[in-house]
């Protein structure tokens, strides 16, 4: 058969693309910038490298100006207002926002090698006409002046917090957006997650000498600007002017700082982990909690290094800031006032999104689940350890059996901005998510589930990781095909319910009706309780697993049988023992399976009778 030149230099291109589609853009981002103090505004230069690994030329490109979002009649404010469950530290407080109290991010001058580019503005997108084009393989160099006002503190950007720190510098620059193998992710800034691209940051930030920085990267210059920062017996000198504070942050997607002109300065070390910092203003809300919290936080870096893989960097801050808390590379801003237990919390939560957020760093605008929902299930098993107790993730199901109940849920697969309720975005992405991975310690067993995610996470570190990448990981480890759960969880809103339906006896055998009611099919773990004490489990494993999870529990027999094929709305399983022998039939013991009606998983037929062990 004769080929055409052309239809073979097709197929090799079409090759190449298809072994090199994760390729990863990369940013070098240096900035020098200012901000007055006395009327929030900043004035600064960016120097941006772009590398354009992709196989694509492009024409334009997309900065986001998050501050714009921080003015009356943006997307942010409209949507605030106009959906039925609004964020109650937002409401309409940004329609209310006057003149010298809004945010906006103003290009001063931009230019590409050299030379003037167009742009325009939409909302908080800059969009940008390349003066020429970028090839594929090569890279280019924006040179920006840009001024900002900083807004009046409404959702996590912002001065003058509620607890009054000054300045909660977040979203605060003009920020290239990502570009893959999907195309541009350049989304208006409306209410929530973010998405960035793998690069390096030095930054110099000058302003009055009586303010402390706490933020992303590792201070260069720490003798000269002190308050904590100096080394023992080392004179710190200050300039008499404004101070200029030097950091550097390598592979990151974000950079983010705070300042205030009374933060306390604690240090402490994670042992073979990183350095980590604290910035607060030590009052009578905050001395004692913010003491007690440095400990535990060294606690919870060192289990989610075990656990979970070793965090990467060598230093993290703790900064008190925002207006809850919020995840950045390197460092949270957490409010600081609250209680012990709201403290430890939201720090330990905080500090797990560095794992999930800013190492893996999927895209959490898409994939909000795989950000928020594993944090929330990391840190919900540090706390657990830290406090030596056990946890089956009861608060994830309750949210998530809660919003069943309300009718409002959605499917968790859309962009996070564009759930039709907070309440719906909430559960989907925190509760459905944590859910999603104690739910698959029920599919493929303890062992194989923490062997996943120790090498999910050390193979797609820093690559932005995607659903079917944390499946196949999965798949391989456990020996079972596990899509058709991915499928059902985040791309539907089918919910499971088995229940255990007649009992009848057939020449001395019991035979049991198990019924799946749901329309979401799941293999079966059935703990059958007999009236002398002892129990047996029996493991039906749907058909679509291809495979079955290893034995649990060492010390009940298990009985494995046939599969239950997801199409079959019963299925009858066979007991060698009377009816009158057996005390009671339950679906699910362990409780991990997110079962919507629970009453109908267990039947009790006779009450127990004291066990006499026959050895004996």
């Amino acid at each position: 058969m004769k080929i055409s030149t052309g239809f073979l230099f097709l197929m090799l291109v079409t090759s190449a693309y298809a072994q090199d589609y994760r390729w990863q853009q990369r940013v070098e981002y240096s900035m020098n910038v200012q901000l007055n103090t006395q009327n929030h505004k900043l004035t600064g230069d960016q120097k941006l490298v772009y590398h354009n690994n992709s196989p694509d030329t492009l024409t334009k490109v997309y900065y986001h100006l998050f501050f714009n979002a921080f003015q009356p009649g943006s997307m942010m404010d409209v949507r605030s207002r106009t959906i039925a469950d609004p964020d109650r530290r937002v409401m309409d407080r940004i329609s209310k926002l006057g003149p010298d109290e809004i945010g906006y991010q103003h290009i001063q001058s931009l230019k590409q090698d050299g030379k003037a580019v167009t742009y325009k503005v939409n909302g908080t997108i800059l969009e940008v006409t390349l003066a020429k084009p970028m090839l594929p393989k090569t890279k280019t160099t924006f040179d920006m002046t840009f001024e900002a006002q900083v807004p009046v503190q409404i959702r996590r950007s912002g001065r003058d917090n509620r607890e009054g720190i000054s300045y909660s510098m977040t979203q605060w620059y003009p920020k290239l957006a990502e570009y893959d193998y999907q195309g541009w992710h350049a989304y208006q800034y409306v209410a929530r997650e973010f998405h960035g691209v793998w690069g390096d940051f030095d930054v110099k930030i000058t302003l009055d000498p009586k303010f402390v920085i706490g933020g992303t990267g590792k201070l260069q210059n720490p003798e000269a600007v002190g308050h904590g920062y100096e080394k023992p017996g080392t004179a710190v000198k200050r300039p008499k002017g404004d101070l200029t504070w030097h950091f550097v942050a390598k592979d990151v997607i974000d950079f983010a700082w705070a300042a205030d002109p009374d933060y306390t300065h604690d240090k402490i070390q994670v042992p073979n982990g990183p350095e980590l910092h604290f910035f607060y203003q030590k009052n009578e809300k905050t001395a004692t909690t913010w003491k007690n919290m440095q400990p535990v936080a060294v606690k919870v870096f060192q289990f989610l290094n075990e656990t979970f893989g070793k965090y990467p960097f060598d230093t993290y801050s703790v900064i008190q800031g925002g207006d809850g808390g919020m995840e950045y590379p390197m460092c949270t801003l957490i409010l600081g006032e609250g209680s012990q237990a709201g403290v430890i919390g939201t720090m330990t939560h905080e500090v797990a999104h560095s794992w999930y957020q800013m190492t893996l760093a999927s895209n959490e605008a898409l994939y909000a689940w795989m950000d928020e929902g594993f944090t929330s299930f990391a840190s919900g098993e540090a706390s657990a350890s830290i406090n030596n107790k056990t946890t089956n993730h009861e608060g994830s199901y309750a949210g998530y059996f809660s919003l069943v109940s309300s009718g409002l849920q959605e499917p968790a697969i859309q962009h996070s901005d564009h759930f039709t309720t907070n309440r719906a975005y909430s559960t989907a992405a925190y509760s459905m998510g944590a859910v999603f991975l104690q739910q698959l310690k029920y599919l493929v067993g303890d062992d194989h589930f923490y062997k996943g995610m120790k090498l999910y996470y050390n193979t797609w570190k820093m690559r932005h990781p995607e659903p079917n990448d944390f499946v196949r990981i999965m798949e391989k480890v456990s020996g079972q095909q596990l899509h058709w759960y991915y499928r059902y969880w985040i791309q539907t809103t089918k919910r499971i319910d088995y229940g255990v339906g007649s009992v009848t006896e057939a020449d001395g055998n019991t035979i049991i009706e198990l019924q799946r009611i749901g329309e979401f099919p799941m293999p079966v773990d059935l703990l059958v309780t007999y009236t002398d004490g002892r129990k047996e489990l029996f493991y039906i494993p749907l058909n679509e697993q291809l495979g079955s999870k290893p034995v649990e529990d060492k010390n009940t027999r298990r009985s494995m049988l046939p599969d239950w094929p997801w199409v079959y709305p019963t299925y009858n399983v066979q007991v060698n023992r009377k009816s009158g022998e057996i005390q009671s039939i339950e679906i699910d013991p362990s409780q991990r399976m997110a079962d919507i009606n629970r009453k109908d998983n267990l039947k009790v037929l006779t009450e127990a009778k004291a066990y006499k062990d026959p050895t004996q």
